[in-house]
């Protein structure tokens, strides 16, 4: 399959292509395709990968991969990642899957319909120590859920000024990622309020000083029903901490998560019964959270459904437009979109199949 992509920055240039590589090696694709609006990035790409960056525009390069990884700044994500799944191709778009609720719900139609996959992170839910604890959990190792807390960030990115534009921001770049970790494990959120704010006016972004006009400091309170809740804290605000990325409190035990959810170092797990801490140490030290495209191969591949449903990433959509609503308007806002709950598949690759939709079993 050949894989082309759409925003051929430091995301692209680092961490995704380091999972194409191996990807390539192992015979299962081909970067063959990029396009971005930096003529620099285009040239550097095309010398260091050796793919054509000759198109004048994103849908020029649809006709000739299999495959659109887009990579692009927030704001464009929902309407590239439509345009590739109706041009009938596999698509994979990074968080979030649009800063819109209409666009992404335009999307979410779009992918019900095409014939291709649609992949979105964040991949958190993929990591190996993800899946053991949501095993643990299902299992009811620590009894019924009640209360969670989760946090993620850091000081801020320096190379972008669209992190700290409108439609950018922290919750949108990072607290997506917790927020997609904590519905992995209790469901839909039903309630949110939330306290939503930029705490620092100005950002230096490549040597200049460029006002914020994006949020960059978030505490958010999810209700779950049943009197089920959970709390976290974002924004580029963190300088550093040492605490569990997830902390779970069930009715018999806790599970803490620890590291960050997208660069687990393992977990910790108390027990009643037990009476005392386990410690289990990261199975997986390498794993990369660029996963999503692996998996998306694999579902390609085998015929099985993807573990990441789009269905997620519009919840999570949706959780974040209402927190930053509540924050603006000061009261609780309700939450509507379902997804289907996680169910975890090995897929077994089938290659006389390569093309057949999952989505139609």
């Amino acid at each position: 399959m050949n894989i082309g992509v759409l925003g051929l920055g430091s995301v692209f240039s680092g961490p995704y292509a380091s999972l194409i590589t191996k990807l390539e090696q192992e015979g299962r694709v081909r970067l063959t395709a990029g396009y971005d609006p930096d003529p620099a990035k285009r040239s550097v790409a095309a010398e260091r990968f050796g793919m054509d960056t000759s198109y004048s525009a994103p849908a020029e390069l649809f006709d000739d991969v299999d495959i659109v990884l887009v990579l692009t700044s927030m704001n464009q994500h929902g309407s590239l990642a439509r345009a590739a799944l109706e041009a009938g191709k596999h698509v994979l778009v990074e968080k979030p899957m649009s800063t819109s609720l209409e666009e992404a719900r335009a999307l979410l139609d779009t992918a019900a319909e095409a014939p291709g996959l649609l992949v979105c992170a964040p991949h958190i839910v993929l990591s190996p120590t993800y899946q053991e604890m949501h095993r643990r959990v299902s299992a009811g190792e620590i009894g019924d859920l009640h209360l969670a807390r989760a946090r993620y960030g850091w000081s801020g990115p320096w190379w972008g000024r669209w992190f700290y534009e409108s439609g950018g921001g922290a919750l949108f770049d990072l607290g997506v990622y917790n927020l997609t970790s904590l519905c992995g494990f209790f469901g839909p959120v039903r309630r949110v309020t939330a306290m939503v704010g930029t705490a620092v006016p100005k950002r230096e972004v490549n040597g200049e000083l460029v006002p914020s006009r994006a949020d960059d400091n978030a505490h958010i309170v999810l209700d779950f029903g049943q009197a089920r809740f959970a709390s976290i804290a974002t924004g580029f605000t963190m300088q550093q901490y040492r605490s569990p990325a997830i902390e779970l409190y069930g009715a018999t035990g806790v599970l803490q998560l620890l590291g960050d959810d997208w660069a687990p170092n393992g977990f910790e797990q108390w027990s009643n019964d037990r009476g005392s801490w386990e410690l289990v140490g990261e199975r997986a030290p390498h794993w990369p959270w660029t996963d999503g495209l692996r998996h998306l191969v694999d579902s390609i591949e085998s015929g099985t459904p993807t573990i990441t449903r789009p269905e997620h990433a519009y919840h999570a959509l949706e959780v974040m437009l209402a927190a930053k609503q509540s924050s603006a308007e000061g009261r609780v806002v309700d939450v509507t979109s379902p997804f289907p709950l996680l169910t975890y598949n090995t897929p077994t690759p089938n290659p006389s199949h390569p093309t057949h939709d999952p989505r139609t079993s």
